[in-house]
């Protein structure tokens, strides 16, 4: 499709209130972007592994280093959870019930892994397994890292807020960082490469996004 010259396109005012949830949705999604993905690796009370990943996800701020998520509340419960009143997608029950997580950086190498631990599973079934990636040892918090994640932060639950309990509702998920690891090769006096880093993020759908094509812009003084 030809770009549209924006100068001659007319606008379109859309309210929220008079929309499905769905639409609203595919609106953010597609209006929201690229989006960075964090593939989140948490364990229940028992010790189960649970992997998921979240495309509504940013830094927040440096002092303490913080992180969001954002996991959004089921329509529906699945077979296996607690009970048939917890909406909850397992990654925010088990962050809720054990207060720590890890964010996990996905690279194009690992995108086809990310997207099969979104498979939608009972709490029992093991997303690393799906994935095909390999839990490591984390050094501050219980939940594994990604091995195959060239960039991983461990996290301690600050805040969890949620904007309502009905279904679609968004819940923000606030951690502060109390462990980074870098691979050696990326890590150069704490800037990062981002050609080696090779981060992927979400568009709309299916649709994914390299960060292989960059501008630098200098920031004005």
């Amino acid at each position: 499709m030809a770009p549209t010259n924006a100068s001659h396109s007319p606008m379109l005012s859309l309210n929220p209130a008079d929309c499905e949830t769905r639409q609203v949705y595919k609106l953010m999604t597609g209006i929201i972007v690229p989006r960075p993905i964090a593939l989140v690796s948490t364990i229940d009370r028992h010790g189960l592994r649970n992997l998921a990943p979240f495309s509504f996800f940013t830094g927040v701020g440096s002092n303490p280093p913080t992180v969001l998520f954002c996991p959004t509340v089921r329509a529906a419960s699945l077979n296996g959870a607690e009970g048939e009143s917890d909406l909850r997608k397992d990654t925010l029950r088990n962050v809720e019930e054990t207060g720590e997580f890890v964010v996990n950086i996905v690279s194009e190498a690992i995108a086809a892994g990310a997207n099969a631990a979104a498979a939608e599973v009972p709490p029992e079934v093991d997303e690393f397994l799906l994935a095909g990636l390999t839990p490591l040892a984390s050094e501050a918090v219980r939940p594994p890292r990604v091995a195959e994640s060239p960039a991983q932060m461990e996290c301690k639950l600050i805040q969890v807020v949620y904007t309502n309990r009905a279904p679609g509702a968004g819940v923000v998920v606030l951690g502060e960082i109390v462990r980074f690891h870098v691979r050696t090769s990326l890590f150069d006096d704490f800037r990062i490469d981002p050609a080696g880093l090779d981060a992927v993020g979400r568009m709309a759908g299916n649709t994914w996004v390299r960060t292989r094509d960059r501008i630098e812009l200098i920031r004005p003084k």
